[in-house]
């Protein structure tokens, strides 16, 4: 008898390194990123790990203006887990990273334990340690 395997699908639909000018269909604006995260909370995914954008600039935002209108949408139409991030943008504070889980006080919020290290590019120093370029 085959076992079924339980599984839950976490969906961030934005990310917080992406920018607008890397692919024109990164939600930006909060009903975008609402419409986008109840897609994905209707095609299954059980929490919507939510960031926010400047909406006059796409730049990644923590400030908690950006997210009410995200969260009211989703509070709004679906049932999904809205996780906040923590994560923001390599350049704010952690201070400035909590406000909107400090604000919202979602069922789950991201904890970044470590660097927040992002590479957006390869280096010739990671291709030189890649195994793939390795004698």
């Amino acid at each position: 008898m085959a076992t079924t395997r339980k599984v839950i699908i976490t969906c961030a639909v934005t990310g917080a390194i992406h920018t607008p000018s890397m692919s024109e269909h990164l939600p930006v604006s909060p009903t975008e990123i609402a419409e986008a995260a109840l897609g994905a909370a209707e095609a299954g995914a059980a929490i919507v790990h939510m960031h926010a954008r400047d909406p006059e600039d796409g730049r990644p935002s923590q400030d908690p203006a950006h997210f009410e209108p995200i969260l009211a949408q989703l509070k709004a139409h679906t049932d999904a887990v809205v996780n906040i991030t923590t994560g923001g943008s390599p350049h704010m504070t952690v201070q400035e990273r909590m406000r909107p889980a400090a604000e919202f006080k979602p069922e789950l919020a991201s904890l970044n334990m470590g660097s927040m290290n992002f590479g957006l590019r390869r280096s010739s120093r990671c291709a030189a340690a890649s195994p793939a370029t390795r004698p």
